[in-house]
């Protein structure tokens, strides 16, 4: 995704406003130059990559670790996301329950929440604010369609003894004066996350764990005498383990993980609202409401009184004229002033994207390459990466520290291959935007 399509967070003004000043972070201006050792590699200074390499120097303060990337902390996808940090990871729980059994369904519902809370005590240590601890993410919806989705869902939720309540629409209304029929409510939060990788960056250096950045990876090599060799433009870095944090980029890389399919997804946000207007639209609470709808809408508000509006069509990334993500933010633009009447005149002041990673079946991938068994993977987190990045860098920094975490279907080592020969990729963009156009339908 090229720089001009990709927009300009709205996290990018909010850090650098005296009012929200940021953590100091590391400099990482220095490019990989010659050859360098390091015990453990990190290659990706996003959420799941600075989770690692924070954990590993929590967990061994002795091993030397290095952390990598193309530009810099909080350059990808963890700077561009929307800030939504809520449970559930994988197909929805009446699914997970077909496939996998109640016994895991439970279980991966369980490690998603945990996943939640591990986020906001690691804040709440970094100092970002993740709003009160009784904040709602509620998935709602006002179609036949969706009602039957959220029943199956919620009887789910009972059969496998799970605390998710389901709300009314006035039980919705007197959250977020949004008309919907029904919802779910799940214990969520919303941060900045841009600011939280950067503060986990900060606490990272602390640690000792050194920074390096402008530097892709090329080539991954395993070394003879055990370990990896990995390859940048200016230089290499021989490591015992490394760990490749790099998402979506699986592709280009030629990692055998599967297909992580790098898709572009969208967001826009408005000025800091009227009192009255934020109090309407949960500002009070901090609720966070979402289309059930795959492909639906979604919106949360910020601390100052910014509405946060994402959904639409996603775009099969990268964006290379971008004309694709004018159009996605256009729409956005449209269905965020039907939203409410009292946003019909609101000043949209940021438009921006962020490359997620999507698989075949739903489920993200952490583990091993095949292959070479000193080199692991994370990705995959399907658009729920916020909360899951984290509990993926601290469950491999556990295995790599002599650990037996619990295992759980998306801890694999790849995904199910999709062919995606270029033949077929228009054909993956018609049927992006049937969804996205029958989500707004249903919207």
């Amino acid at each position: 995704m090229t720089r001009p399509s990709a927009g300009r967070p709205l996290w990018d003004a909010v850090t650098a406003s005296p009012a929200a000043e940021p953590p100091a972070t590391p400099a990482a201006p220095a490019r990989v130059r010659g050859v360098l050792d390091a015990d453990v590699t990190v290659v990706g200074a996003g959420l799941a990559g600075l989770s690692t390499a924070y954990h590993l120097a929590a967990h061994d303060p002795g091993r030397s670790v290095l952390v990598v990337d193309a530009e810099g902390p909080a350059a990808g996808a963890s700077g561009r996301g929307t800030g939504l940090l809520g449970p559930r990871v994988g197909p929805s729980v009446d699914q997970a329950v077909r496939r996998f059994g109640p016994d895991t369904a439970r279980r991966m519902y369980a490690a998603s929440t945990a996943a939640v809370e591990r986020v906001r005590e690691l804040s709440a240590e970094l100092g970002v604010d993740t709003g009160p601890r009784d904040a709602a993410q509620v998935v709602a919806t006002r179609t036949a369609a969706g009602l039957a989705s959220l029943a199956r869902q919620a009887a789910a939720y009972r059969e496998l003894g799970l605390d998710v309540p389901v709300l009314s629409a006035a039980e919705i209304g007197a959250l977020v004066e949004v008309p919907r029929h029904a919802g779910l409510r799940y214990r969520a939060a919303t941060l900045d996350p841009a600011e939280l990788s950067r503060a986990l960056a900060a606490a990272c250096a602390a640690k000792g764990v050194r920074f390096l950045g402008n530097s892709p990876l090329r080539a991954v090599r395993a070394e003879t005498s055990g370990g990896v060799r990995l390859v940048f433009p200016g230089g290499t870095v021989r490591s015992r383990k490394a760990v490749l944090a790099v998402n979506a980029a699986a592709g280009s890389l030629g990692l055998p993980v599967g297909t992580v399919l790098p898709l572009s997804v969208h967001a826009v946000a408005t000025a800091p609202l009227p009192a009255d207007v934020q109090r309407a639209l949960g500002g009070d609470t901090r609720c966070a409401l979402i289309d059930a709808h795959p492909l639906g809408d979604y919106f949360r508000l910020t601390p100052d009184g910014r509405l946060v509006f994402g959904g639409g069509r996603p775009v099969l990334a990268p964006v290379s004229d971008g004309s694709a993500a004018t159009a996605v933010w256009a729409g956005l633009e449209q269905r965020l002033r039907r939203l409410h009447p009292a946003l019909a005149r609101a000043e949209v002041t940021h438009r921006w994207a962020g490359r997620i990673g999507m698989t075949g079946d739903d489920l993200p991938v952490v583990g091993p390459l095949a292959g070479l068994p000193d080199v692991w993977y994370i990705g995959g987190c399907c658009g729920h990466g916020l909360a899951m990045s984290v509990a993926h860098g601290a469950h491999v920094a556990e295995v790599l520290c002599g650990g037996s975490p619990e295992l759980l279907p998306w801890h694999r080592s790849r995904a199910p291959k999709l062919p995606l020969p270029a033949p077929v990729r228009p054909l993956l963009r018609a049927g992006l935007s049937r969804m996205a156009r029958a989500a707004r339908r249903e919207a």
